[in-house]
């Protein structure tokens, strides 16, 4: 178990840029606007020999109502600070101490834990005294910094290695496994969120009925029978012209690739409202981009029974184009069909990084084309020399044929089609692509059959040969006779020839 350090303060006083500098990556939304973190985001730092977690957290108000979206945030903040070994409080050198501070600071204070007092926002030396004169009545061991310029960090990090060093337990010797990656993706208010906690069993994420709850692409990480696991629940994705906010499309950038990068990506629908326009397009999205994914539609405990045929119609109709991409209709509110999630997931990730040697390849291309020769083209038939593996995660499988234009779609659907039935992938994305085995060559020219054309000289002497009766030879002369004087008349031809060429 990693050390785990937590970023705790009042709204907008620069938690999640802090928390980016010390993973060295833009993995929490920073904004201009206050509150927009408000789940706990998780992150991993390697620093002088110390590996340790980060926990990035929404703004705390104290004095937040009970059942709002502040109060929410504020209990997400309370969790990361009871799981914490190490808080870092963080507070605005500009602004000074206020209120807000003060009653955060209490809170930390009751919990026990080792504290660094962080001042943000402290650009130079010349600022500091100014900007921590009021934090020294709070009695913390103090830190300046700058996350927006980088000021002070580097004694920043050797702190924070320091203060967790004493919490490190050993690792097992092929280091720390982040098990299966699964991204939840879909329209807000799917059920994103309530589906996370059911999985974990805990209250992990804020959920509420309100749409756009969740603003980041946060990871949850719980182990269950020894294997472990990481979700990834992600901004709600509407559709491009209903987004007007620049934090939104910020927000569905992050989904998007949030669902790249996983191992596994579950599209979570509303069985309520139906299949919308903006469903199928994240399922071409999907399709298109050859993501591992399944299809989880939500709050079937809310459909009627009769309709449950009509929706199992229309969600088939949809996925024809991956009707490889397998359906659960599950319920995040009483768990039910939940439990099929997992092993489902697990199953796509064995068939996406599945290897399959050539000779088995070859086979079951022979198989394929036997059965079902491909089309004549042109008065051509393309012709496969061999198949082989040429990617994986997910799988892609290379045809040579003589002519790669010969193979019309339909037949390389075909044999698409039977390569998960030969191979056995039924779940995961497959890709078949044919390749010419060398250039081209021109196309042969079609056959002539026609009598050679004659030259115009040759025409007319066949004509005056046909119209003229042949010549008697005249008396007193043989045939010799002409052979002889026809070779003299040669041979002296042949003497000019030399004598001009000789001159």
């Amino acid at each position: 178990m990693l050390p785990i350090i937590a970023l705790l303060g009042r709204p907008n006083v620069g938690k999640s840029s802090l928390f980016n500098r010390l993973v060295r990556q833009n993995k929490s939304i920073t904004h201009d606007l206050p509150g927009v973190t408000r789940d706990r985001i998780y992150g991993e730092v390697f620093e002088e020999g110390v590996r340790f977690a980060v926990i990035d957290t929404g703004g705390m108000l104290p004095d937040s109502e009970d059942g709002g979206m502040d109060r929410s945030v504020f209990d997400q903040a309370t969790d990361a600070l009871d799981e914490a070994d190490v808080v870092l409080f963080v507070v605005d050198g500009r602004e000074g101490m206020t209120g807000l501070d003060q009653a955060v600071s209490e809170k930390i204070r009751s919990s026990g834990k080792p504290v660094l007092l962080v001042v943000n926002k402290v650009d130079g030396p010349e600022q500091e005294a100014k900007a921590t004169v009021d934090f020294h009545a709070l009695g913390f061991e103090m830190t300046t910094v700058s996350a927006a310029h980088g000021y002070g960090l580097n004694s920043f990090r050797e702190r924070i290695a320091e203060l967790a060093k004493p919490f490190v337990t050993p690792e097992p010797a092929d280091g720390p496994e982040l098990g299966l990656k699964l991204c939840m993706l879909g329209r807000p208010n799917a059920g994103k969120s309530s589906l996370v906690n059911t999985l974990v069993g805990q209250n992990r994420q804020i959920v509420s009925d309100v749409a756009g709850t969740t603003r980041d692409s946060v990871d949850v990480g719980f182990e269950l029978e020894g294997r472990r696991y990481t979700f990834v629940d992600t901004a709600g994705v509407r559709r491009r012209t209903s987004i007007t906010d620049h934090l939104e499309k910020l927000s569905v950038y992050r989904a998007l690739s949030s669902s790249k990068r996983a191992d596994v990506t579950i599209l979570v629908l509303d069985a309520m409202e139906g299949l919308s326009h903006q469903d199928k397009r994240l399922i071409a999205y999907l399709a298109e981009q050859r993501t591992p994914f399944m299809v989880a539609v939500n709050k079937v405990d809310l459909v009627h029974k009769d309709r449950m045929d009509e929706l199992r119609e229309a969600y088939g109709e949809a996925l024809r184009i991956c009707s490889y991409v397998p359906v659960l209709y599950i319920s995040a509110l009483t768990g039910a069909g939940t439990n099929k999630i997992l092993p489902l997931a697990e199953e796509i990730r064995r068939e996406c990084v599945i290897r399959i040697g050539t000779g088995a390849l070859n086979r079951a291309m022979s198989e394929a084309t036997t059965k079902h020769q491909p089309p004549v083209i042109k008065r051509r038939r393309a012709k496969f020399y061999y198949l082989t593996q040429a990617d994986e995660d997910p799988p892609m499988f290379v045809f040579f044929v003589n002519d790669a234009d010969l193979v019309p779609d339909a037949y390389g659907k075909y044999l698409e089609n039977q390569l998960r039935k030969l191979l056995k992938i039924k779940k995961a994305p497959l890709a078949a692509v044919f390749r010419s085995s060398h250039e081209k060559k021109e196309a042969e020219r079609p056959l002539n059959n026609r009598q050679p054309r004659l030259g115009k000289s040759r025409r007319e002497m066949d004509a005056a040969n046909v119209d003229k009766p042949a010549r008697a030879a005249k008396p007193g002369k043989s045939s010799s006779s002409g052979k002889a004087s026809a070779n003299s008349k040669r041979s002296a031809g042949a003497k000019t020839a030399a004598s001009r060429k000789k001159g």
